[in-house]
């Protein structure tokens, strides 16, 4: 009975997820129904002792990525610097290779710190007016900016800034260049496949003979000319970003050493710099690259960045909440006792990369998130993952990357907020859309295997 509480409370957050409800609202109550099922009287000090300690506890550490990534994707956009990449990487690659520019493009932004969210609104448009010109059906666009959008720039590729790569570090004390080497495998295994997925989607089509179609909604407006930055200027600030994120997280624990203590006369303040170098790395670069974009174009961003900055941290202000009530929720539904039996099956897988993938890759399924269904997974297993690995000399560096790939695996279920945003933005349905953006997870998902296989067959990391 026990556990039927826990699938029944997973399950209702699934479904308030995807009639769109706020997980934020929802989250506390599918966690609190759980324990009244269970025993009503710990309910309230469940939901403060447990359920809003984790969710202050995530808020407390990852909120200032969310927001400086917020914040410095809208001003690379309000620059123009955005529009300036994305129409030179369509130059460079060509119109007659949509997909792959679009893909490119999208993972251009991703890795250089562009929110994910944000990344949909900003090539969206030129999406649009490729796959026009091409004849591409416009169906076959959510796929295509997924793919090059909520993968291997996400999660995979070593040294991105995106919160699913910093999340493991503070369990498993790594850094975001952690295993590189599976990680630029894993990268190249989904770009080459997706590639090809989507260029057999587009054959199917073409042989079909359909093309872009008619009568869409949310259709863009046609370009005007403008004078954009020239495309060296604009891509700057992104590639700071990379190489300050992998300056930062050496020269910190030099600087700090693993522990730092701060003389307050009444209270000195110990501080655990080793659990911290991976989150003050990606935050001391996004804000050297904020501040480099407002440097090379303030008067632009200056015209608006009132506004959007307003837009920008209302924006990461809902999305570390919505993270953090799943960190909440699961830190409460790991405590009742129908999450032993959960626990306990996955104890039965006997390879712990293996268990480590399916279970942070289930949790983000049924949460609907990536960095939800992860902080949940490792919030209730992380001390069970490094046991076993360390019991099979498997490096800390390669459970950090096998947790981030499968957190960005099944995450992307109808209910996913960013897949229910990538179809509004676009104007299609899950319907019509649903099934490549699904398929590019299923891609995601296999690429974790795959580097699991690399690794036990090579070694390398």
């Amino acid at each position: 009975m026990s556990f039927l509480i826990v699938i029944a409370a997973l399950f209702l957050l699934m479904f308030a997820a995807y009639r769109g409800y706020s997980v934020i609202l929802f989250a506390p109550i599918c966690a609190l129904l759980a324990v009244a099922f269970t025993e009503p009287s710990y309910v309230l000090p469940m939901f403060s002792g447990i359920f809003m300690e984790k969710m202050v506890g995530f808020v407390k550490l990852y909120f200032p990525v969310f927001m400086l990534g917020a914040v410095f994707g809208k001003v690379i956009e309000l620059s123009g610097f955005s529009k300036s990449i994305v129409s030179s990487i369509i130059r460079l690659v060509g119109r007659e290779r949509a997909m792959l520019a679009i893909v490119l493009v999208c993972a251009v932004l991703t890795y250089g710190g562009v929110s994910l969210f944000v990344v949909v609104f900003a090539v969206y448009p030129f999406a649009a007016e490729m796959f026009k010109q091409s004849n591409i059906p416009k169906r076959l666009i959510p796929g295509t900016i997924a793919l090059g959008a909520f993968t291997f720039t996400m999660d995979a590729l070593p040294g991105t800034p995106q919160i699913q790569n910093i999340i493991p570090t503070t369990f498993f004390n790594t850094t975001t260049w952690a295993a590189p080497w599976l990680g630029v495998i894993g990268s190249i295994f989904i770009l080459v496949v997706g590639m090809n997925y989507l260029a057999w989607r587009r054959r199917q089509a073409a042989n079909a003979g359909e093309g872009y179609g008619t009568d869409h909604i949310n259709e863009p407006e046609p370009f005007e000319k403008e004078l954009l930055p020239h495309p060296l200027l604009a891509i700057t600030p992104l590639i700071l970003v990379g190489v300050l994120n992998k300056y930062f997280t050496v020269a910190i624990p030099e600087y700090f050493g693993t522990t730092f203590i701060v003389p307050i006369p009444a209270h000195p303040l110990t501080v655990e710099v080793s659990k911290l170098v991976a989150i003050w790395a990606v935050e001391g670069a996004l804000l050297v690259g904020i501040l480099t974009v407002m440097a090379f174009a303030y008067k632009q961003v200056l015209a608006k960045f009132a506004e959007g900055s307003k837009a920008a941290i209302g924006g990461a202000l809902l999305a570390s909440m919505n993270t953090a009530s799943e960190y909440g929720f699961g830190g409460v539904i790991a405590a009742l006792p129908g999450f032993v039996v959960v626990s306990d099956a996955l104890k039965g897988i006997p390879n712990p990369l293996v268990n480590e993938a399916i279970a942070v890759t289930v949790l983000a399924g049924i949460t609907g998130s990536a960095s939800g269904g992860m902080s949940i997974a490792l919030a209730t297993m992380s001390d069970m993952f490094i046991q076993a690995a360390n019991a099979a000399n498997i490096p800390l560096e390669v459970l950090h990357r096998v947790a981030s790939m499968a957190s960005g695996g099944m995450d992307t279920l109808p209910h996913n907020g960013a897949v229910i945003t990538l179809l509004a933005v676009t104007g299609l349905t899950h319907k019509t859309s649903y099934r490549d953006i699904f398929m590019v997870t299923l891609i995601k998902s296999a690429a974790v295997f795959f580097v699991i296989a690399v690794y036990y067959m090579f070694g390398i990391y």
